[in-house]
């Protein structure tokens, strides 16, 4: 069933959960896809009402029975159908999310935030790094810039540099910068991966790229494919920018440097590929799933059989 006729029957809703209840009914009849910061349709309905309010994520039980005026109403409304009609995530449409507990400006330039790496960063990356004596990180494939301006709660002493071969999507990670006027902390750096970043070397790189496979790509739902492919293609099984980041990274890693790169499903393409590297993969309380830890010593161990799946004689 597919609602076209969005004028009727909300004259009779009144307050804030009279409208989550029926945007999520609305969602939920449209067969909506979820997985851009919430998962289910009421909670998706919840993120556009609240915006339109201008409510916190969270508010006083009260609140809920707050009556909306006839302008908030069409508001909302309006948002509901975009939602339906353009299967655009709701971020898009709010041009915000939240990440690690901060909200960062999105656009359809960048992917929306959503990474499980934010649960890495509230526990300040440990046991992986000192955080206190961690002065540089980089932030490969950047987009918004979430991760690593997040990451800077972690390392009170860092700078983070925002690396992303998208102009576009660095412009929203400049903005994201000034949002939180980082200025001379946060650098953003258009670069194809490690090109533009000759000579420095980083206690951490932290990297979400790009890994869906080709059949994946095929059968995203339309809400994916709303995002940027740049974002989210990588090659037939996934893993084109993870190969080129592992054997490049121990160049831009210090002694004692550490990688951690998300890779999502393509996990199991990553282990079959490199049987021998000693991944720490992390498991999350708050869910996700194929995000790895390696040392910079043990791709040094391991550099030959790197490059030897880069470059196949």
């Amino acid at each position: 069933m597919t609602v076209t006729n969005f004028n009727y029957q909300y004259d009779g809703l009144e307050n804030v959960i009279d409208f989550v209840r029926w945007g999520g009914s609305l969602f939920r009849k449209n067969d909506l896809f979820f997985g851009h910061g919430t998962d289910n349709a009421f909670d998706e309905a919840k993120v556009l009402v609240f915006y339109v309010l201008q409510l916190p994520q969270h508010i006083p039980d009260n609140y809920w029975t707050a009556r909306l005026t006839h302008a908030e109403k069409e508001d909302v409304v309006e948002l509901f159908r975009r939602r339906i009609e353009t299967r655009q995530p709701a971020a898009y449409l709010t041009g915000e999310a939240w990440f690690a507990g901060l909200r960062f400006i999105v656009s359809d330039a960048t992917l929306v935030p959503r990474s499980p790496i934010a649960e890495l960063i509230e526990n300040r990356y440990a046991p992986w790094v000192d955080a206190d004596s961690v002065t540089n990180v980089l932030d490969m494939c950047t987009g918004s810039g979430c991760i690593g301006i997040a990451s800077l709660k972690a390392f009170p002493n860092a700078e983070v540099d925002l690396v992303d071969i998208s102009s576009e999507a660095l412009q929203i990670a400049q903005q994201n910068v000034e949002l939180y006027h980082l200025e001379g902390v946060a650098h953003p750096i258009q670069s194809d991966l490690f090109s533009a970043l000759q000579g420095k070397q980083y206690d951490l790189i932290v990297s979400n790229p790009p890994y869906v496979d080709e059949i994946e790509m095929d059968h995203l739902p339309e809400e994916f494919q709303r995002e940027p492919a740049l974002g989210l293609a990588a090659g037939k099984d996934g893993l084109d920018l993870v190969r080129k980041i592992l054997l490049e990274a121990p160049k831009y890693l210090k002694d004692d440097g550490v990688l951690i790169v998300e890779v999502g499903v393509s996990q199991y393409y990553l282990q079959q590929e490199y049987p021998e590297l000693p991944f720490y993969w992390f498991e999350f309380e708050n869910g996700g799933e194929g995000v790895f830890a390696i040392q910079k010593s043990e791709l040094e161990l391991f550099a030959d059989e790197i490059a030897a799946r880069v470059n196949p004689a």
